[in-house]
């Protein structure tokens, strides 16, 4: 009789309606805080088709004061601050400032080489399989593949990593 062969994907995908309501929380907080009660400009902004966040407001300090609010939203909806890329900084007219920020929820060629090198090169007894944007890790030890996942936990990238399908 043959070991069962156990195995879990690594992927970024996010919670899409735990960012929109993050979004929707720093809205409100944004609208009832005293320090932006008189400010016409400022806007929280998500476009789900092209995955891009923007923020409007008078100053760069005021976005990025709402910045720092949505950041509070997300961490207490247990979502990284990785999940947004700062993709560019501009004045807008009226001389206010729009920041773009890029959803980051699909590991990239380069992210996927990271991890399987990181993968390999801590010699775990597993087995990495590419599926398009998501690593599938396979093992016939569990305790092997808990390994691969704390040793990526401790990695410093650029994207948040999402363990699913453990079976």
């Amino acid at each position: 009789m043959a070991a069962k062969e156990h195995s879990f994907d690594i992927s970024a995908k996010i919670e899409m309606q735990e960012l929109k309501n993050a979004l929707e929380q720093a809205k409100k907080e944004i609208n009832n805080r005293f320090d932006f009660k008189d400010d016409k400009t400022k806007e929280l902004h998500l476009n789900e088709k092209t995955k891009v966040l923007s923020i409007l407001a008078i100053s760069e300090n005021k976005a990025k004061a709402i910045k720092d609010i949505l950041d509070s939203k997300l961490i207490k909806r247990n979502l990284s601050l990785k999940v947004l890329k700062e993709t560019s900084k501009e004045n807008a007219s009226g001389g206010n400032t729009k920041i773009t920020y890029q959803i980051n929820d699909i590991l990239d060629d380069k992210s996927i080489k990271t991890l399987t090198n990181a993968i390999k090169n801590q010699k775990f007894k597993v087995q990495t399989q590419i599926q398009g944007s998501e690593i599938r890790i396979k093992s016939k030890d569990i305790d092997e593949l808990q390994k691969v996942i704390s040793h990526l936990k401790t990695l410093e990238l650029e994207i948040a990593l999402c363990f699913n399908n453990f079976s």
